[in-house]
């Protein structure tokens, strides 16, 4: 298994890891009635803590990272273009989704959106060096 194979392993288990992260403290807070509901005109965020609230945005938000690193992790591997350099930008992908985590729950401005841009950055710098 390639090195971004592996980051990409455990971005999935960072994704779960930050459900149960948010889950527990949504649950107690609004309770299971209304979880287990089907929500279909519940704006839940805004009867949530503000840092629940930001919990949820946080996995949200690495819901939509993991499409862009899954593609370059795809790409690179598909491509047979692995490098200690691609390898690199994995784990830095990584290290900066886990730091994610706690910038955006405890509102560490404007390090939350430093962090952000280092994995972003990271995974375009996947994606061109398998075009070059």
């Amino acid at each position: 298994m390639t090195p971004e194979l592996t980051v990409l392993a455990l971005a999935g288990l960072l994704q779960a890891a930050q459900f149960v992260l948010m889950s527990v403290p949504v649950n107690r807070e609004v309770g299971h009635h209304r979880t287990l509901a089907p929500r279909d005109n519940d704006d839940l965020l805004r009867d949530l803590s503000p840092r629940t609230g930001r919990l949820v945005r946080a996995l949200n938000n690495h819901f939509e990272a993991l499409i862009l690193f899954t593609l370059a992790v795809t790409v690179v591997t598909l491509s047979n273009q692995s490098t200690p350099f691609t390898a690199a930008c994995a784990w830095t992908y990584l290290v900066a989704r886990i730091l994610y985590v706690p910038a955006y729950a405890f509102g560490w401005n404007p390090w939350r959106s430093v962090i952000w841009f280092v994995a972003f950055l990271a995974t375009l710098a996947m994606i061109v060096a398998s075009l070059v």
